[in-house]
């Protein structure tokens, strides 16, 4: 039993490129609370947090980019190096995400909550897990994909794979393995497998997040059973411009959620949406053309919030066409003002505008929360 009373705690962890984040999400679409204790780990270390000055007075400030913030690259490269580097990085870093972790977990809403973590079997968060799941990996699929997502030479990927513990030992204390060795859906049937054995709510039936009368507008947290019509819809929208199988649609459960906007029982606009780091960023969204475009953005910006907020974000990133950002009435009664990324002085906000942006696209920001998890002191 975890320490957290009414809650039950998944420990996820695996090693590099096995996908571990995957799972993770698989786990959230089916109802759980997400936390990245990796993410963590950066938040703790930026300018003004924490775990800032500890890193310097350990490493010097040589590990500083020209923005004064640290340099995650470059202090990765010397501690993966370095194995007594390591370890002093860990003992700074791991106690802060242990005590934002515990935040976390305490004033979520949901029962079932999913910690990701590398190192879980290496820090306290093990012990305090109801249950080890371990994603599996071969090597040689490992380097494929740091190779073809990171663009890692083969020295680069094997040496990151090979300066990590072996994936046997963390196999050796999980209760839960997940082979992700192959398809999206060979994958998500292990996931809802071993989810039904800890929870009673199934994926039989769409979830519906605002009802509404005959007539009017809802919103529906669309399903991995719906990317066909997912697909449908996204293709008929763009005007073919992004042309949609329901095989490319379980590829993007892997990354984000869907929010479908239905008048009547005719599907009418999506917004493609996901959480990281406590960032919430809308990339994708198309209306139908005959939808009032004031009543269709309100009705998925609103719930996109809505369940921000209750995965505690506390900032929503709207990357919009330049056209729909043009409707800026709407967007500032519904609270939202364009900025770019530089313009945050929340480095895990930059982070997430950066890594996010599409191309050709206006970004909107809103802030969801006061209190920030490992804010600047």
């Amino acid at each position: 039993m975890s320490k957290w009373p009414k809650k039950y705690v998944i420990g996820l962890t695996g090693n590099i490129a096995t996908g571990k984040s995957v799972v993770r999400k698989m786990l959230e679409h089916l109802g759980a609370y997400g936390i990245d204790a990796d993410a963590l780990g950066h938040r703790a270390i930026a300018q003004g947090a924490p775990g800032y000055q500890p890193i310097l007075d350990t490493f010097g400030r040589w590990v500083l980019d020209d923005n004064g913030q640290i340099d995650r690259a470059k202090l990765g490269h010397y501690v993966f190096t370095d194995p007594e580097g390591l370890k002093r990085l860990e003992a700074i870093v791991h106690p802060l995400v242990e005590q934002a972790v515990d935040l976390l977990i305490r004033r979520a809403s949901q029962r079932i909550i999913v910690v990701e973590a590398i190192k879980l079997l290496e820090s306290n968060l093990a012990g305090a897990c109801d249950t080890i799941w371990a994603t599996y990996t071969p090597e040689s699929l490992q380097k494929a994909r740091l190779m073809a997502k990171r663009g890692m030479s083969e020295a680069e990927a094997l040496q990151r794979i090979r300066l990590q513990s072996p994936q046997d030992q963390k196999i050796a204390s999980a209760t839960v393995i997940i082979h992700n060795t192959s398809t999206f859906e060979g994958t998500w049937k292990q996931v809802v497998t071993a989810w039904k054995v800890i929870s009673p709510i199934s994926d039989t039936n769409p979830v519906v997040m605002k009802q509404a009368a005959a007539g009017e507008l809802s919103v529906q947290r669309g399903r991995p059973r719906d990317s066909g019509a997912i697909a449908e819809l996204i293709t008929r929208l763009s005007g073919g411009a992004r042309s949609q199988t329901s095989q490319d649609i379980m590829a993007a459960f892997g990354e984000k959620a869907y929010l479908l906007l239905k008048s009547g029982n005719q599907f009418v606009g999506l917004i493609g949406w996901q959480v990281e780091n406590l960032v919430a960023r809308t990339t994708e969204i198309h209306i139908d053309a005959s939808i009032p475009m004031k009543l269709a953005v309100t009705a998925l910006a609103t719930e996109v919030e809505r369940a921000s907020r209750d995965l505690q974000c506390e900032a929503s990133l709207l990357f919009l066409p330049p056209q729909m950002a043009a409707q800026e009435a709407i967007w500032r009664e519904l609270g939202y003002e364009s900025r770019t990324p530089q313009s945050f002085s929340v480095q895990a906000w930059q982070d997430a505008a950066i890594e996010s942006m599409p191309p050709n696209s206006i970004m909107l920001f809103k802030q969801l929360r006061q209190d920030r998890v490992l804010r600047p002191i």
